[in-house]
């Protein structure tokens, strides 16, 4: 299988997988693609009645995303929706609807579409596995159940929500359950996959050990980006 230029980070719900791709993306000037923040927009979208080919062509349309350093905006009709696909009711829904199959099939190919030939970090839950099998590097970051809740308790409080620490445990827990028996994609490190545990490590730290496993690829960089 001919390898192309993304590297995929998977891993389960509140991880930190979308601040290691962002890290990841700006450092190495790569496109980012946030799969989690795909499934969001299908639930948000879903409640307006389209279809699934509607909700895929809306989403090719007329979302527009954009990366900072801090997070990954999204834009839908020039509105920006970030704070309103990051609820726990869109995530719960979003939950739902990864698990059908004409939903996984909808987004297949915009997925792929995200690489553009240049560099891509894809980040979400079958990116390694499924979406991108021929990406060169392979991450599958991982925490404790407890470990993740806190950050999500910290990530929904800085959005002004309201949070119970057992509950979003809870939640988490059930949520890893059922993303690692479904029949569809399920949550699992690919074969070649670099796993990282960040139960105990900081972001930086997390960073560094995913840098040295880029460096050790033969990913192609932008010249004035190598390191």
């Amino acid at each position: 299988m001919k390898k192309i230029n993304v590297i995929t980070i998977d891993g389960p719900s509140a991880s930190g997988k979308g601040a290691l791709a962002r890290g990841i993306a700006n450092k190495f000037d790569f496109n980012i693609l946030d799969s989690g923040v795909l499934y969001r927009l299908y639930a948000y979208l879903s409640k307006m009645s389209f279809s699934s080919d509607e909700i895929a062509n809306q989403i090719e349309g007329y979302v527009e995303f954009k990366k900072n350093k801090e997070k990954l905006l999204v834009s839908y009709k020039s509105t920006d929706v970030t704070s309103e696909l990051r609820s726990e009711i869109i995530a719960k829904s979003a939950s739902e609807h990864s698990s059908k199959k004409e939903v996984r099939e909808a987004l297949f190919n915009i997925q792929r579409n995200f690489y553009d030939g240049g560099g891509l970090v894809a980040d979400g839950r079958d990116m390694g596995t499924v979406v991108f099998k021929d990406a060169k590097l392979k991450i599958f970051l991982t925490a404790s159940p407890e470990e993740r809740a806190k950050r999500r308790f910290i990530e929904l409080q800085n959005l002004g929500q309201e949070v119970n620490m057992p509950a979003l445990i809870a939640d988490i827990e059930q949520r890893d359950k059922k993303d690692s028996y479904r029949k569809l994609s399920p949550l699992l490190p690919a074969e070649d996959a670099h796993i990282i545990d960040s139960s105990n490590m900081k972001l930086d730290e997390v960073f560094s050990m995913a840098e040295k496993s880029v460096s050790y690829t033969h990913l192609t960089l932008p010249t004035k980006r190598i390191v």
